[in-house]
């Protein structure tokens, strides 16, 4: 069985409660664009990239997706969400505790978030820049989540095979990048649930988090290629 040598933890909604912040950014958003959210449109931008909400927001809310309009749209979210994340940001349960378990184990960490490097920044004011060896951000790569290159970016920075990294995430999006990269996946969903997986350790809330449970998801993991 492979040995644990790595955590690389998802930001939004696993360790900070930020998906809230990005909820009010999205429906006001609808709103400047002549619309109203939905929940199930608020579901399905859960996780994703930021490329990726805006077009799926723009299709659902029946608007032709014009470069433009679109670019201009990601203007405005991201305007409103960095006024939002500016000052502390709240924690998920038992994150912080999860975190430093994690860093007095000796383990290297990786943040690893579909979010902007610039609102990145602002979110590591409250996380604390030295929980983490490295960060990849969403706009670091050629694709966002579900495609797996920020897991396996973030693997190659810490010098460490994906396979012996487990994942942490919140949402079926980052879960299918993490299980793409070939890394275990610890699963502790936020906003909306995620289906459940025996290859995939779940757990309601970080609170009490051992490594023992983070070696569990290795051995649960199934065999299958790094993604390209």
């Amino acid at each position: 069985m492979a040995q644990l040598a790595g955590v690389l933890w998802d930001m939004d909604g696993t360790l900070l409660d930020s998906e809230k912040l990005w909820d009010i950014g999205v429906r006001e958003l609808a709103r400047e664009l002549g619309r109203e959210m939905t929940q199930e449109i608020r579901h399905a931008l859960i996780g994703a990239s930021g490329a990726d909400a805006l077009r799926i927001m723009f299709t659902e809310l029946g608007l032709e997706p014009y470069p433009s309009a679109v670019e201009e749209a990601g203007h405005f979210l991201e305007r409103r969400v960095t006024e939002l994340m500016t000052g502390p940001i709240p924690w998920r349960p038992g994150a912080a505790e999860a975190l430093d378990m994690v860093r007095a184990a000796g383990l290297p960490c990786a943040l690893v978030t579909n979010t902007k490097r610039s609102l990145t920044e602002l979110a590591l004011e409250t996380l604390g820049r030295d929980r983490f060896d490295v960060s990849v951000c969403g706009d670091e790569v050629p694709r966002g989540k579900p495609d797996p290159a920020v897991y396996l970016r973030a693997a190659e920075l810490l010098g460490l095979d994906p396979r012996d990294c487990v994942a942490v995430e919140d949402s079926a999006t980052g879960v299918a990048a993490a299980a793409a990269a070939g890394c275990g996946v610890l699963v502790v969903p936020c906003e909306i649930p995620v289906p459940l997986d025996p290859s995939r350790v779940h757990r309601d809330s970080l609170i009490g988090l051992a490594a023992t449970d983070l070696e569990t998801c290795l051995s649960r993991r199934l065999r299958q290629p790094v993604g390209e």
